[in-house]
This record gives C-alpha cells, structure tokens and sequence, in this order.
C-alpha cells in the first residue's frame, strides 16, 4: 500500500482518488441513516437525561438511587456490548427490534447517562438563590425550572453536549455490526468488493469531518443565542 519511489511518496499507492469518487454516491446513501440515528439518538438523550438529571439531585431516594445506578450501568456499560443486547439478545426473550430501531434505542439510552451528568453540574451551577427568590414571587417548581434555571444552564451545558452528539455521529459507525446501512457499512461494502479498504476508510473519515464541522459551527450560534441568559 506504500510505494516509495526516487520523486517521494506515491500518492496513488495510498488513496486512490478515483475509486473513492466513483464510489461517492454509494457511499454518501448512507448518509442519511447516519443523521437519522445521530439525532433521533440525541433527541431521546436529552429528554431522558434532564429527567435523570433531575432524578439524579432529587432528596427522594426512590428517585436519587434508580437514576444514579441506571447512569453507572450505562456509563460503565460499552454501547456495541448494548447494541448487541438489544439486536441479538433480547430475541431470545421474545423481544426483538430491527436494526434501525435498535441503534437508536442503544445510542439514545447510552448518550442519556452521560447528558444528564452534564445537565446535572450545569444545574447546580445556577445560584441556589435565583430558586428561592422565584419561588418567593410565586414561581412554580416547574416554571423555574424552565423559564429561569434551564436557559441558564444550557449555555453551560452546551460546549459538552455537542460533544457527546459529535460522538454519537461517529458511533454511529458501530452500528454497521449490526446491519444499519450507514456510512461505515456501505464503505466496507465498497472496501470488501474492491480489496482497497484504505481508500474507503480514509474516504468516510472525510465525510464525517466536515459533518461534525457543521455540528460545531451550529454549537456556536447557540452559545451565542443563549449567553443573554448567563449573569455577568
């Protein structure tokens, strides 16, 4: 794969541009089903991680330990391991999910524990006073919590939770294992039938750059939107 040669390094040896867009379109088919498992992903994320978050600071213990022994199974749990249980392991108990359900199921409840440590610390961050001054102006739990804590807490909270959704877009290429037709898998397809897997492999990596690139620039602008919420 490396040919070395009196005018240096040989390009062509390495990635061969010409298969790489030939097999663009194929590749890029994938594309799809990685955005739709990212975010659908995500988006159970963040509604279940602020609910464990939550549950995770609660004085109620009925509460407090579920949430706390749900986020350490997950965080100490790998997700192709889970992917696993929920594809080929739950069939055995009369449970099964197709592919596509299945990883968003894994990733959104993986990324869950690890969001709602992120909301937690970003919830404590807020001046316990801002929630004794609403609720002596009559402010409900519910309407501090989202009208003056929550748009306080995600400028914070922001910068590592697109992190862990960078993280699930490129996850997302585990769930090849178990046949989602994203990226990854339809790379290895076009690697296996041609025996050039470099060129493939260094093809996606290319993709997924400037996708997470978008992710972050987009992170920007919310930063920006919500830092008139954060006190001076």
């Amino acid at each position: 794969m490396f040919d070395i040669d009196v005018n240096g390094f040989d390009f062509g040896g390495f990635f061969d541009v010409e298969l790489a867009v030939r097999n663009l379109p194929f590749v890029l088919g994938g594309l799809p089903m990685t955005i739709a498992v990212s975010f659908v992903g995500m988006a159970i994320g963040l509604i279940l991680g602020l609910f464990l978050a939550l549950g995770r600071s609660s004085e109620n213990r009925l509460l407090r330990y579920p949430s706390r022994l749900y986020i350490s199974f997950m965080r100490g749990t790998p997700i192709l391991v889970f992917l696993f249980i929920l594809y080929s392991g739950l069939p055995v108990v009369g449970i099964e999910f197709n592919a596509y359900t299945a990883s968003i199921i894994g990733f959104g409840l993986n990324s869950a524990a690890y969001i709602a440590e992120i909301n937690r610390a970003s919830l404590n961050s807020v001046p316990g006073g801002q929630w004794e001054s609403a609720k002596a102006l009559g402010f409900s739990y519910w309407s501090t919590l989202w009208k003056i804590v929550l748009p306080q807490a995600t400028r914070i909270a922001l910068p590592p939770i697109t992190n862990v959704f960078l993280d699930i877009v490129k996850a997302t290429s585990l769930a090849a294992v178990i046949t989602v037709p994203e990226l990854f898998q339809k790379a290895q397809i076009v690697g296996g039938r041609t025996y050039d897997p470099l060129t493939m492999y260094i093809l996606i990596a290319l993709i997924y750059w400037p996708l997470c690139i978008v992710i972050s620039a987009f992170q920007e602008r919310l930063e920006k939107h919500f830092s008139r919420y954060v006190l001076k």
